[in-house]
């Protein structure tokens, strides 16, 4: 169903792109938005179980795009060092391919918010954290990608380096 990866040696390591999706803060939303037109969207996000959790206001081009059509992606970019002499980059990138949903069981998105705000404010009190969620929700939608393919890939130059 999902294309192999083209450049097969560049491929990291399921406990590299894990970790970069362990890690990392932040990354770009692709949706199938108005007049079919590609719709994407930088976002903060936290990764649990094969599944990537954002937080959205409750209207706007990005919910009119998953109401509309429940295929995404997700790229976050983790590095990306430019060395000009080369032309090239040394990057590391995930992208994840699943389908995407708003979140409506009460018990999901009370985990999807503490799961968002741990990763974000780790150092808050628990009290602190339940009243910034009880205060914000109102205001605010969760949704969920449930990961169907995750791929991760590296400049063939660390690949190179590595293997040094």
């Amino acid at each position: 169903m999902f294309r192999e990866m083209r450049r097969i040696r560049q491929k990291l390591s399921e406990e590299e792109t894990n970790d970069i999706l362990i890690r990392e803060t932040s990354g770009v939303l692709a949706l199938l938005g108005d007049n079919d037109y590609p719709y994407a969207v930088p976002l903060s996000y936290v990764y649990s179980d094969g599944k990537l959790y954002f937080h959205s206001a409750k209207t706007g081009h990005k919910i009119d795009a998953i109401a509309k059509h429940p295929k995404a992606s997700f790229c976050i970019i983790s590095q990306d060092k430019v060395v000009p002499e080369k032309y090239t980059s040394y990057f590391k990138s995930v992208i994840v391919f699943g389908k995407i949903r708003m979140i409506s069981s009460e018990d999901e998105l009370c985990r999807a918010i503490e799961l968002l705000a741990l990763k974000y404010n780790p150092a808050d009190s628990e009290e602190s954290r339940a009243e910034a969620i009880e205060r914000e929700i109102p205001r605010m939608s969760m949704f969920v990608l449930e990961a169907e393919n995750i791929t991760g890939k590296k400049a063939i130059e660390l690949v190179t380096q590595e293997n040094n």
